[in-house]
């Protein structure tokens, strides 16, 4: 059985960081690209940032570029999300994604990031 399961999300200042993780289950991790998605209240959900299986590639929406990094660690079944230089248009419900084929698109419960003064 697939699960993802995410951790590190809570409230920050801005200009603060905060260290997401997404812990895999249920599948053969090392074979695939993993992704974070984040989705702000009233808004749809977007692609944050996502990695090769390998973790030598990666990409992220403009919005975070330079300030976001994404990793993975194969031998840990976990993705993580470091996020840097944090803005309050950076709240949301951050989501950890396996897309394994078109009828096997994991995703996680969620966790929540708060950027507040």
């Amino acid at each position: 059985q697939v699960q993802l399961v995410e951790s590190g999300g809570g409230l920050v200042q801005p200009g603060g960081s905060l260290r997401l993780s997404c812990a895999a289950f249920g599948f053969i991790f090392s074979n695939y690209a993993m992704s974070w998605y984040r989705q702000a209240p009233g808004k749809e959900r977007e692609l944050v940032a996502g990695i090769t299986s390998t973790g030598g590639n990666t990409n992220y929406a403009d919005s975070v570029k330079g300030r976001f990094t994404m990793s993975r660690d194969n031998a840990k079944n976990t993705v993580y999300l470091q996020m840097n230089s944090l803005k309050p248009e950076d709240t949301a419900v951050y989501y950890c994604n396996a897309f394994l084929t078109w009828s096997k698109d994991y995703w996680g419960q969620g966790t929540q990031v708060t950027v507040s003064s």
